[in-house]
């Protein structure tokens, strides 16, 4: 049966991760999937895989994640903040990869029609402990503690002054491609981040947080008439509900990380139709 499919945090510079990337393929010829991000660090690294998934599947949403935002070192593409975006928007496009630059499309499979939004919206330091009342304050903590996102030294926000003022400028934008959807329209919402702040209450260092997502897009999943929210990011795959909306965290996540775990890794969500 076709189904609409997700997975994120492919994090492919681990040889282990590409093989399994590389075995991954549709139950149905007709399979959508949904990539929410963090596929790898390198430009090149994205284009291999999303080239690969894309001649395996009808179609392939992608919502960038923090680490393809990087400027790594490694990487022979060293462009920076927006324009380092837009650059891999066209990588996107040149495959046929749906981005959050382009028309949102509709799935009209089991469980449909609904819109797929693929969303790239930042964070802005607001999930932050009860310890730190501002931004300087939960970085100041974060800092102390040593648990400090790797964005910090790799994710550049240019031409704005910082990320979370680039936050702010995709909120507004992507709230009034939303708003203009026709009222009532189901959706299916993709981004790396969580949605809501929820999901980081487990995380086993809190302070983390603050680089997971925006207070900005609380109410999103009812305002836009979410069925599902798709995200990544936590490197925690489970299935939570907030408000009614399902929230699926999709992530394969480091060897390390999934080594130990009794499920086969790789293994693609089904979102669409309700399993």
């Amino acid at each position: 049966m076709t189904a609409l499919l997700a997975i994120s945090d492919l994090h492919i510079g681990y040889e282990e991760n590409r093989r399994i990337v590389e075995d991954l393929r549709p139950g149905d010829p007709s399979d959508w999937l949904l990539v929410a991000g963090d596929v790898s660090e390198q430009v090149a690294d994205l284009e291999w895989a999303l080239s690969l998934l894309s001649r395996r599947f009808a179609k392939v949403v992608w919502a960038p994640g923090n680490h393809e935002m990087w400027t790594h070192p490694a990487d022979a593409v060293q462009l920076r903040g927006e324009e380092r975006y837009h650059h891999l928007v066209k990588v996107c496009r040149a495959l046929g990869v749906v981005t959050p630059e382009d028309p949102y499309p509709t799935w009209t499979g089991p469980g449909g029609p609904v819109v797929i939004v693929p969303l790239f919206v930042l964070y802005d330091y607001t999930f932050r402990t009860p310890q730190a009342a501002t931004k300087d304050e939960a970085l100041a903590l974060a800092y102390a503690r040593d648990v400090v996102c790797t964005d910090e030294i790799l994710l550049h926000p240019e031409p704005y002054a910082s990320v979370d003022a680039w936050c702010a400028v995709r909120v507004a934008e992507t709230e009034r491609r939303l708003a203009a959807l026709p009222p009532g329209v189901p959706t299916v919402l993709v981004n790396h981040y969580p949605l809501v702040r929820e999901p980081t209450r487990v995380l086993r260092h809190p302070e983390f947080a603050i680089w997971c997502g925006t207070e900005r897009t609380a109410d999103w999943h009812l305002r836009f008439n979410a069925r599902a929210a798709v995200y990544g990011h936590l490197h925690i795959p489970r299935t939570t509900w907030h408000d009614g909306v399902r929230f699926e965290e999709v992530s394969l996540g480091y060897p390390r990380e999934w080594r130990p775990r009794s499920t086969p890794p790789g293994r693609l969500r089904q979102i669409l139709p309700v399993p």
